[in-house]
């Protein structure tokens, strides 16, 4: 790999690292330290290496810079330097000469143990992907702000608020003892499934943006996997089904970025090796006896989506596991998708009644469901569904989809 293509992949995959380390050793209170001096990391690297060429072992160099300009930085600053001595309990003389362990080792446990720092009870939801992004997955601002379709401004206004509000609660960098690791890490949890599904789910046209948002939000919980502490049955569960439902990425888009729906998708476009993770990682779920949580009811959902087998037996287990989805938390779009899983196991009236008792009438997803409802049984309210859910569509592969849909059903163009 060339130099001009290789930093920006070492910027992803390494400031992630340098930046966990050094908050760690530096406090919560000193992120921004942190990020400038790994951003000031890669700076020097894209100079150097343009003028000298690539060093024999360029993570190795990066990890040698680092060090360097944060033992630089202590012994600029006298304060800061006596602060960080005190936290690890030296002379501030000491504080000067500190090992800072890049060790593979230290780099995972300082991961995890900043994901639970990001992933505070505290911090909204939103801003919690977002500081994920930046600290934990290596996106620039200007990703993070492509991710959510939205301006770098907004992102730094809200990574702001979120580490001011990590300084004032001066949260700890650490894993939470075993008596608080199952409160904390349901936030956690929930946090890496919202990052999967911004990926998964997003309007965002950009395929790339999008996968590897759903690469980073299963690395990030494959780290809590790797840990004794944190691999309990609902991280494997959300990993099975983060699994089964990357396996079928390449399906759900043609050529042109059009969405292609489940039943029309090409089976032998689907991920075996995902397929084949997500069931070891369901087996690690269901291990011990372990309580049907939501991630698990989603995982086993997801694998049924894993054949193409359109039985009556196959729509009847998922309509059955979305029931007791609905039982455990309760989530409109759940409701809305368990109707389908009706109409397949018993009819499309039992389904339609069904339907018509949510209230989401503002979600295309909704009039695009009874759309297809009510198609041969009802083909002028069919139209009327469709005609609803191309007007609420946010993304032009939904209105692709619906246009086609629309055009099939009326025998006309829908522009």
């Amino acid at each position: 790999m060339q130099q001009p293509e290789l930093i920006p992949h070492l910027f992803r995959t390494e400031y992630r690292k340098i930046t966990a380390v050094l908050c760690k050793l530096f406090g919560i209170e000193h992120i921004e330290i942190a990020e400038d001096i790994a951003s000031d990391t890669f700076l020097t690297a894209s100079e150097t290496w343009s003028i000298k060429g690539l060093p024999e072992n360029p993570v190795a160099w990066l990890y040698m810079v680092a060090k360097n300009k944060a033992k630089n930085y202590l012994k600029r600053d006298a304060l800061f330097s006596q602060k960080i001595a005190q936290q690890i309990k030296a002379s501030a003389e000491q504080a000067e000469t500190i090992e800072i362990d890049l060790s593979a080792q230290n780099i995972t446990d300082s991961q995890l143990q900043m994901m639970f720092a990001i992933c505070h009870p505290g911090i909204p939801a939103e801003a919690q992907v977002g500081l994920a992004l930046r600290i934990l997955c290596g996106f620039g601002i200007n990703e993070i702000a492509d991710a959510f379709l939205t301006n770098k401004e907004a992102i730094n206004k809200r990574l702001f608020r979120a580490k001011e509000k990590l300084r004032a609660d001066n949260i700890a960098i650490e894993l939470p003892s075993a008596a608080e690791i199952n409160k904390r890490l349901e936030t956690v949890l929930t946090t890496l499934y919202l990052l999967f599904n911004e990926g998964y789910y997003s309007a965002h046209t950009n395929t790339t943006v999008r996968k590897e948002l759903c690469a980073e939000a299963m690395r990030l919980t494959h780290l809590l996997t790797e840990n004794e502490a944190t691999n309990l049955p609902a991280v494997n569960a959300l990993l099975a089904l983060m699994s089964f439902q990357s396996s079928r990425f390449e399906a759900r888009t043609n050529e042109q970025g059009e969405t292609i729906l489940y039943e029309d998708q090409d089976e032998n476009l689907w991920d075996k090796d995902l397929i084949d993770q997500g069931k070891y990682f369901m087996d690690a779920a269901f291990d011990n006896n372990a309580g049907l949580g939501k991630y698990h009811l989603e995982a086993a959902i997801a694998f049924f989506h894993t054949s193409k087998t359109d039985t009556k037996e196959k729509w009847e287990n998922i309509l059955q596991l979305y029931n007791r989805l609905l039982v455990t938390e309760y989530s409109p779009i759940a409701a809305l998708n368990r109707t389908y899983a009706l109409a397949k196991a018993r009819s499309k009236e039992e389904a339609i009644t069904e339907a018509e008792k949510l209230d989401l009438e503002d979600n295309h997803l909704y009039h695009a469901l009874l759309g297809e409802l009510y198609s041969g049984i009802d083909n002028l309210a069919a139209a009327g569904h469709l005609k609803k859910a191309l007007a609420l569509a946010q993304s032009d592969a939904d209105r692709t989809v619906l246009r086609k849909k629309l055009s099939l059903l009326t025998g006309n163009d829908t522009p």
